[in-house]
């Protein structure tokens, strides 16, 4: 199991790594050596709550697939090893981030004394504003 957080994992039999050819510089070595990771992790299958589910969706966005795949390509590094725990490693982070709750917005009220200041903003920008449109010489 690849432990997330105290209280979520992520289990092996659900993440498929394969290596292709990278793409960009590296000479030779890129044209010969599949280094590049590509990791897909079956998220619809996936044993994860609903909500953190939920929250993923969005954070993935265009690396999910229509059958709920999560698709992390990685090739910063030379090797298969190191882009292999990069892959993990990203991925781990976007299931903890999606374990957060976000805070509930208590909703609150304008002070009476926020809503004068920002009137008073407002008068005083509209007569700037009216000082401009005088005509020259009409004082």
């Amino acid at each position: 199991m690849i432990e997330v957080t105290s209280s979520l994992s992520l289990h092996p039999d659900d993440i498929t790594v394969t290596f292709v050819r990278a793409s960009g510089p590296g000479g030779q070595n890129v044209n010969k050596v599949s280094t590049a990771c590509e990791l897909r992790f079956n998220l619809a299958g996936a044993d994860l709550p609903p909500d953190v589910k939920a929250r993923l969706v969005p954070l993935v966005g265009s690396r999910l697939t229509k059958d709920g795949v999560v698709v992390i390509q990685a090739d910063r590094f030379r090797s298969q090893e190191m882009n292999r725990e990069d892959a993990l490693a990203r991925l781990v982070d976007l299931v903890k981030r999606a374990a957060v709750r976000p805070k509930r917005r208590i909703a609150t009220r304008p002070t009476r004394a926020s809503k004068e200041r920002r009137l008073e903003g407002k008068s005083k920008r509209s007569g700037v504003k009216k000082t401009r449109n005088v005509k020259p010489g009409m004082d």
